[in-house]
């Protein structure tokens, strides 16, 4: 079996895009501006066409860098950012008032070099300002040729159904891998319903299934998966013993750990697209190179029984970070 491009928007792509965030922090040590720049450049020369970033990536400068980087190759991919999670100082608040994303979305133009971002996405749920007046802003900034579409991020079926009442909703991004299966409650159904696009973010569980992370105590002190959960203590030593098994698996397939993590996802439906995120253009590489594999049904029925929302240690957050997510979760 093998996959075709899928659809973002009427819209064509590789159903294996790029998360550009590791280029500006989060995970590890982030690249300098000449290395995240060969990154990109590689990235359309290998035949991603979707790049996704947003503002927070690096308080701006991953837009900063994709739009120094790439403005001369504009019309070769399909670029999405996002707006919603805000940044003052120390301060950080979720903010998708109309007043807010229109300047939001200013910025991000400037930064990017574009005259247009061809999906706009609220980043979070703001839950003091109704999904409906939100979504009206950016169905305003649709019509003044400003974004092409719109997006929503770790968002509800529910609320998903809201936003579609107002203007049609291109995408739907959340975390989705074997490890983290919240969409499958409520959201994957529900895009598929509406016409929305679900966009799968840390498909290969933020490393985890990809081989990329051997010792969570050795990671940096500013990645970000210190704080997660399921990589710390007895919830970690759990997980490995299943990666350990996962991994096994992906030998006798024949690929690496990444490329039967991404085969996996994109299996669970034809309006699902996947944006692993890199660094590294050795993974960058990888992650595109069996794009179009698909395993047999029953080595996905292994893996479904294998690694799942039942046997995997650990929430996905913590509970200050699982506060700010508007996503059904598992009882």
């Amino acid at each position: 079996m093998t996959i075709t491009k899928r659809a973002i928007n009427g819209r064509l792509t590789n159903p294996v895009g790029l998360g550009c965030m590791s280029l500006s922090w989060a995970y590890g040590t982030p690249p300098s501006d000449e290395e995240g720049a060969k990154l990109l450049h590689r990235a359309l020369d290998l035949g991603y066409d979707q790049l996704d970033t947003a503002r927070i990536y690096g308080l701006g400068h991953n837009e900063t860098l994709i739009g120094k980087t790439l403005r001369e190759n504009r019309d070769k991919f399909f670029l999405a950012s996002k707006t919603g999670i805000i940044v003052d100082g120390k301060s950080r608040r979720i903010d998708c008032r109309p007043e807010t994303i229109r300047a939001a979305c200013d910025e991000s133009l400037r930064l990017l070099q574009t005259d247009h971002i061809d999906l706009y996405y609220l980043h979070r749920r703001d839950f003091e300002t109704p999904i409906e007046e939100s979504v009206g802003t950016l169905a305003d900034l649709v019509k003044e040729g400003k974004i092409g579409s719109i997006g929503l991020s770790e968002m509800s079926a529910d609320t998903l159904r809201k936003a579609s009442a107002v203007h049609p909703i291109a995408a739907m991004q959340t975390e989705y891998s074997l490890w983290t299966r919240n969409p499958e409650i409520a959201v994957l159904e529900a895009c598929r319903e509406v016409g929305t696009t679900f966009v799968a973010f840390s498909p290969v569980g933020r490393g985890a299934l990809a081989n990329g992370v051997p010792d969570p105590d050795a990671l940096v002190e500013s990645d970000m998966r210190r704080s997660m959960p399921r990589f710390q203590g007895e919830n970690w030593a759990h997980n490995a013993a299943l990666i350990a098994q996962f991994n096994a698996i992906a030998t006798e397939q024949g690929v690496t750990a990444a490329q039967l993590s991404l085969a996996w996802v994109l299996s669970r439906g034809d309006h699902i697209v996947t944006i692993p995120g890199t660094a590294s253009i050795a993974h960058l590489e990888e992650n595109i190179a069996r794009w179009d594999w698909q395993p047999s049904a029953a080595v996905l029925a292994q893996l479904d029984q294998l690694i799942n929302e039942k046997n995997v240690a650990g929430p996905r957050y913590s509970a200050s970070m699982q506060s700010t997510i508007d996503t059904e979760d598992f009882a």
